[in-house]
């Protein structure tokens, strides 16, 4: 099972920006997320930590490809377009 560990390394009224390090056996992969306010708190709900919902969300990402196929920069609304079940299923997680 692959560590995930995200760190905020940017964080003003709009959003964050999070350096998200993911590895396994096979390595560690290095990804730059987005993520606004606004969309935190309509799928969050607030009920996690922002850091956690991005982990939680590379968790999902990980269920569908590997580490290596995931981007290395990108804003958290792209997940859904690649992955149209995100944003329902983030929700449901997070209960």
């Amino acid at each position: 099972m692959a560590e995930i560990i995200v760190d905020t390394t940017s964080s003003s009224s709009g959003g964050w920006i999070f350096q998200v390090n993911v590895r396994d056996g096979g390595g560690e992969t290095k990804h730059k997320v987005r993520m606004s306010k606004d969309y935190y708190q309509r799928l969050s709900q607030g009920k996690v930590p922002p850091e956690e919902f991005v982990k939680r969300s590379f968790q999902f990402l990980l269920e569908r490809e590997s580490k290596d196929s995931i981007l290395g920069e990108f804003d958290m609304p792209k997940i859904a377009f690649y992955f149209s079940e995100y944003e329902t299923e983030i929700t449901k997680r997070l209960g």
